[in-house]
């Protein structure tokens, strides 16, 4: 990836993401789309109540515009002239984008149902299972037609197995998994952005070593985007990114695993969101098996924050697990 491309993507995707805050945060505010505090997390977190939602608009906007300012400032140079691969990976890369626009929609009308009804809950759990089922399924066909060689599955650093038809239900499986690991990870102010904003920065240096250019754009423009809503999202969060923007997220982080055709790296890029996920997990079965909780409150972030620890410690915390996952994700790779 030419370092144009690198520069471009990740000064709009930041610059489009925080400047956009100056007008969609009063906006919410003049909608009345503020945060809606029932019984989920810690009793102080009523606190909150109010403050604006639906933030991820934000950094949709940016990462949507950095993107497609980062590939045609690419499609048009010498270097992709003539470079199928580029244009393989472009299609595949575009796929990703659409499926996280879908569940960003998906997100929308989650928060939209919660905002209209004045309630935490939006959408039925079996409303939204169905709709993110239906737009993995709608992904997963997408890989397939676009590539023949969809089912091999690369493990780095052992290499490739082709497991054939057991790659869709393992995909579906995956992509569900984590689109909602990602959105048990927005609960505190900054964490989801900032855990997501080192995940980027990983699939930058993944995408670097494949020569995937489309994907490193899209990494590229997930961390700019991440960072610029840091810019209000980190503590004391002046808006939230709400479901729209943690299902995008959730899609973005998806996207760019299956985008190097290495799904299973999102295991161990992204062992902060499976680690969210296994302590509901953990904690559901605890409380239904013995009666006790396992934690003081779940996802494992509020247990953290009940232990004494600060929003901002919590978040500096998780974000260094996130970089060791990486690491050990790009030592991987690389070793290939």
């Amino acid at each position: 990836m030419s370092a144009i491309s690198t520069v471009i993507t990740a000064a709009a995707a930041f610059l489009i993401t925080s400047v956009v805050g100056i007008w969609i945060i009063p906006f919410l505010r003049r909608l009345k789309f503020g945060q809606i505090i029932n019984d989920i997390g810690p009793t102080w977190h009523k606190n909150k109540q109010g403050t604006p939602t639906m933030g991820g608009l934000m950094f949709i906007i940016g990462i949507t515009v950095a993107v497609v300012a980062g590939i045609l400032t690419y499609s048009f140079s010498k270097e992709a002239a003539g470079d199928i691969v580029y244009w393989q990976n472009l299609k595949r890369m575009i796929a990703g984008a659409i499926v996280a626009l879908g569940f960003a929609f998906i997100g929308f009308m989650d928060d939209y149902t919660k905002i209209t009804h004045k309630r935490n809950l939006g959408l039925t759990a079996k409303q939204k299972l169905v709709a993110q089922i239906l737009v993995s399924i709608i992904y997963l066909a997408m890989l397939a037609l676009l590539d023949d060689k969809t089912t091999m599955l690369i493990v780095p650093p052992f290499g490739q197995i082709d497991i054939g038809l057991f790659y869709y239900p393992l995909g579906l499986i995956i992509i569900i998994g984590f689109v909602n690991a990602v959105n048990l990870t927005d609960g505190l102010d900054g964490l989801n952005s900032s855990v997501t904003f080192v995940y980027g920065l990983v699939f930058m240096v993944i995408s670097v070593r494949l020569a995937n250019v489309p994907n490193n754009i899209f990494a590229t423009a997930v961390a700019g985007g991440c960072l610029g809503f840091l810019v209000w999202n980190f503590y004391p969060a002046k808006v939230f990114m709400g479901d729209t923007g943690s299902m995008f997220l959730g899609g973005c982080v998806v996207a760019l695993g299956f985008g190097v055709r290495m799904p299973v790296t999102i295991l161990l890029a992204g062992i902060v969101y499976l680690i969210e996920a296994f302590s509901v997990i953990l904690q559901v079965l605890s409380v239904k098996l013995t009666g006790k909780r396992l934690f003081k409150m779940s996802p494992i972030h509020h247990h953290f924050e009940m232990s004494g620890y600060s929003e901002v410690k919590i978040l500096v915390l998780f974000s260094i697990v996130g970089l060791i996952g990486g690491i050990l994700t790009i030592l991987g790779v690389y070793n290939m």
